[in-house]
């Protein structure tokens, strides 16, 4: 009996992250089953019957695929554009000194600690003003401004751990300042870069709220044409997109961490 809890108490930890991890993953395994069925009614809330009409019908549903589509364009665009902002700031916040840094650190935090309804106001008051039509322009340049923060605080977190050894060993060695930071500092920056791209995708993808403030009535997205769907009975073909955008999400993850572990073998 003894061994039996010390063995346990050696393995919590491990047995605490399993559990978080299948608590965490869920509502993603109920999403795939229920893409397998075939409901009786309008409503997927019980398990009737196997069916893979919406894998092998994805654009079923009216609407669905070019609400995808445009979620699709809009989050890479605010992904690509916010990580490349957001990494110039971040390496001016976490490597240099100057007049007005606490204030930028202040107001790169501030669409963090907005609630997206004030903010999603504010913006659509600020387009107006501005004469800026909704749509699909006005929720891109909202995405931008609101996964510019989070691209900072992954890419900053990142820059602070970098040896700077490394860079004026670079230097000793005859580096120009450029070449350093494309063969040195940018490779070493490039986890937390990709981390901070991958969180402005996935918010852009994901926001509701701020969107709907700023969307007209022929910018409709994902998130929003679920949301328009659920009084009328979610489509089967929603938890189809659902499970691939997880799939996905997952295959870059794994993706990134097998690569990760080849280098650092390399490395040792």
């Amino acid at each position: 009996m003894n061994g039996i809890m010390n063995w346990i108490r050696r393995h919590l930890i491990a047995f605490a992250a399993i559990a978080v991890l299948a608590y965490l993953l869920v509502p993603n395994v109920v999403v795939a089953v229920f893409s397998f069925n075939d409901p009786a009614g309008r409503f997927n809330y019980s398990f009737n019957e196997f069916s893979t009409e919406g894998w092998t019908n994805p654009c079923g549903t009216v609407g669905i695929c070019e609400s995808v589509g445009l979620s699709l364009r809009i989050g890479i665009t605010a992904s690509i554009v916010a990580t490349i902002l957001g990494t110039m700031i971040a390496f001016a916040l976490g490597r240099y000194r100057f007049q007005g840094r606490s204030s930028t650190n202040l107001l790169i935090f501030m669409p963090m600690a907005t609630p997206e309804v004030v903010m999603g106001s504010s913006l659509l008051t600020l387009f107006l003003m501005m004469g800026v039509p909704t749509g699909p322009t006005a929720i891109l340049i909202a995405h931008i401004m609101f996964c510019i923060s989070f691209v900072v605080v992954a890419v900053k977190a990142r820059v602070a751990t970098l040896d700077p050894r490394l860079e004026e060993a670079a230097a000793d060695l005859g580096a120009t300042p450029f070449q350093t930071f494309l063969r040195v500092t940018l490779p070493l920056s490039a986890p937390g870069i990709a981390a901070g791209a991958l969180l402005a995708f996935s918010l852009s993808f994901d926001d509701y709220i701020i969107t709907n403030f700023n969307a007209s009535p022929s910018s409709i997205t994902f998130p929003m044409y679920v949301w328009g769907a659920a009084a009328r009975g979610v489509p089967i073909q929603v938890y189809v997109i659902g499970t691939m955008m997880f799939l996905v999400a997952l295959t870059v993850v794994i993706a990134g961490q097998i690569i990760s572990n080849r280098r650092n073998r390399q490395v040792a």
